[in-house]
């Protein structure tokens, strides 16, 4: 008889409205205040304790921190940075009297397994005025950009300000990615939400067979080595790296676009690195030309550009002041980490 006049005095099942609104109320309220188990525990608000009013009060609940969940991690994340929705790339090719190079990193990228939104062809003044770099294009199914200003940061500015992918990667004329190399670009970026850009390793596609990885590797250890201590960050290799568009937006103004003697991908990481961070991607590899190893003018070139590149950003950005400034972000970054967590375990 106990048991039936519970029945019968059991509350209705409440309707839509008051549900949402009581698990709303309980998930705003301060976890001290919180009833304990879920906010229909009878034992506190007097109510029947009948288990199936328990099992549609939690359900609410349920449905509530589910959205908070969802709501947070949108406004902390973004669509860019969670995993299985790989965002849109644009490649960008600065290019200049390289056309027969082109033609084969063109090929390349058209055996990707992921296709590219776009690739966008940057001729930067060619001899020809351009004719070859625009037959090759046109014939990879590119989209040509003519930058008449000399020199490599021009023309690489030029192609990210054209690009409209989520992600912009660049590539040099002779870089030649593997089939899965924008698959890997896209995850990349997508997996790594707290930075702004990545830059991946390379392999000589010429020389001794037995030199092509070993050497490559010895290059860019060198270039990491001397120049990671002075950024507080891994540099950008011009021919392999790739970054958010919003991320370009943030510094397009910002960069040394005017001067043809400066490094452009070392000009970037200075830029980038103290704003939204730059990581290294072991999983995005391309074969580049060994010709940097072979031309001791273009060596001593690219030396001197390289000096001239981290003095023109000294002394505002010596080495403590930017060491000071990217452990700030990094310590703000994973503020933002631990707060997406706390938001998925409410």
């Amino acid at each position: 008889m106990r048991r039936a006049a519970s029945a019968a005095n059991r509350p209705p099942c409440q309707p839509p409205s008051a549900c949402a609104s009581t698990g709303r109320a309980w998930a705003q309220a301060p976890r001290w205040r919180r009833p304990h188990g879920h906010e229909g525990d009878h034992r506190r608000t007097g109510h029947d304790r009948s288990a199936g009013h328990r099992i549609r009060l939690g359900a609410c609940a349920t449905v509530a921190a589910t959205a908070r969940r969802r709501a947070c991690r949108s406004r902390l994340v973004g669509t860019g940075g969670v995993i299985g929705v790989l965002p849109t790339v644009s490649v960008v090719i600065p290019v200049k009297d390289d056309a027969e190079r082109l033609r084969v990193c063109l090929a390349a990228l058209g055996r990707q397994a992921v296709t590219p939104l776009e690739v966008v062809v940057v001729d930067n003044g060619s001899s020809d005025g351009g004719a070859a770099t625009a037959a090759v294009a046109a014939a990879g199914g590119a989209r040509l950009v003519r930058e008449e200003r000399p020199g490599i940061p021009a023309a690489a500015a030029a192609g990210y300000d054209a690009a409209v992918g989520e992600v912009i990667a660049r590539l040099d004329a002779d870089s030649i990615p593997g089939p899965g190399w924008v698959r890997e670009v896209a995850r990349a970026v997508a997996s790594r939400p707290a930075v702004g850009a990545v830059t991946g390793g390379a392999e000589f596609s010429g020389g001794p067979w037995g030199l092509r990885r070993v050497g490559a590797a010895a290059y860019l250890a060198a270039y990491h080595v001397a120049l990671g201590p002075a950024l507080g960050h891994p540099p950008l290799f011009g021919s392999n790296l790739a970054m958010r568009r919003t991320a370009w937006e943030a510094v397009r103004f910002a960069v040394h676009r005017g001067d043809a003697e400066l490094h452009d991908d070392l000009d970037l990481s200075f830029h980038l690195g103290r704003l939204v961070g730059v990581a290294y991607a072991p999983g995005i590899t391309v074969r580049i030309s060994h010709r940097p190893l072979t031309d001791a003018a273009s060596l001593r070139r690219r030396f001197a550009r390289g000096f001239r590149t981290v003095f023109t950003h000294w002394p505002a950005e010596l080495p403590w002041h930017r060491w000071r400034a990217v452990v700030a972000r990094r310590r703000a970054a994973r503020g933002r980490i631990v707060l997406d967590r706390r938001c998925e375990a409410d």
